[in-house]
């Protein structure tokens, strides 16, 4: 029997394993969340993994907040690098296969050709450069079957996302305006978690691998909501907006396409266009109309 930890269980991507759960009778599963089990607690997360004898974890716990993250450097530090130091370390000691989610933002959106996992990385802000010190010291301590996943633009019908966002938005106002200026692929949670499901027996690397994975396809956030509009079929104009009409306290990636050949390749992985499973994401919501 697979036993597998499952870290950051709310989030949008813990949230869509949680929903898969139950078509993969061959793995036991632990969903915890930080009120449940606090991953920077080394004998708390060593206990919890001999009490309930895990051999698997997958850390999807991050801390997203990409502006608020500029000014809350400790906590995003502690969460993104910290955690996973602690998770990378256990899981060399007892011989458990880790899985960790990773991001685009490790690069600076300054390339012109889809990334590689081996393209140079190059954060803009706090929350790219925890996010790849995280990367960097699982990499260091290497722990045998383990990967690290970096994805893009994710959404699901799950927690707060764009998708949600231009929903809202769409119902209540005539207009809004969005970026078309940064370009890259949405990744819908939900297929992001079903390729990790079926890929963990399939895991078997004597050295930590990066992988890529998003949906298929490329487009800006301006294309992406007006598709969004569209599917809903709302009655509200997207007006093309430029990156500087809409400042942020952290910078943005302005391409940040992720190359998914490696993936694909070394596990057989089938990546849905972006346009079904945008499709699919608001059949479920009960928007698409």
């Amino acid at each position: 029997m697979i036993s597998i930890l499952i870290t950051g269980a709310n989030g949008q991507v813990g949230s869509e394993l949680k929903e898969l759960s139950c078509k993969y009778n061959a793995y036991n599963f632990f969903f915890t969340d930080r009120e449940t089990l606090d991953i920077t607690d080394n004998k708390a997360v060593k206990k919890f993994i001999e009490d309930n004898h895990i051999n698997t974890i997958i850390n999807t716990a991050a801390y997203t907040a990409v502006d608020k993250a500029e000014d809350d450097v400790t906590n995003a530090d502690k969460i993104n690098h910290l955690a996973v130091k602690n998770l990378a370390q256990i899981s060399k000691e007892k011989d458990i296969k880790l899985i960790h989610i990773s991001t685009d933002y490790v690069f600076d959106g300054k390339n012109y050709k889809p990334y590689t996992e081996i393209d140079e990385t190059n954060p803009n802000g706090v929350y790219g450069k925890t996010k790849l010190d995280g990367e960097k010291v699982l990499q260091e301590i290497k722990p045998k079957n383990s990967i690290i996943i970096r994805t893009s633009w994710v959404y699901s019908s799950f927690g707060n996302n764009f998708v949600k966002t231009m929903l809202r938005l769409g119902k209540e106002r005539d207009g809004v305006g969005v970026i078309f200026d940064q370009v890259g692929t949405p990744t819908y949670a939900r297929d992001l978690a079903k390729t990790i499901l079926d890929i963990i027996p399939k895991i078997q690397n004597s050295k930590l691998e990066i992988y890529h994975y998003s949906n298929e396809g490329v487009l800006s956030w301006y294309d992406f909501a007006k598709e969004i509009i569209r599917m809903a079929k709302l009655d509200c104009k997207i007006n093309p907006i430029e990156t500087k009409e809409y400042p942020t306290p952290a910078a943005r990636p302005y391409y940040s396409l992720l190359n998914k050949a490696k993936i694909k390749q070394t596990f057989n992985v089938i990546i849905p266009y972006w346009k079904d499973s945008l499709d699919t994401c608001l059949k479920i919501m009960g928007e698409r109309k």
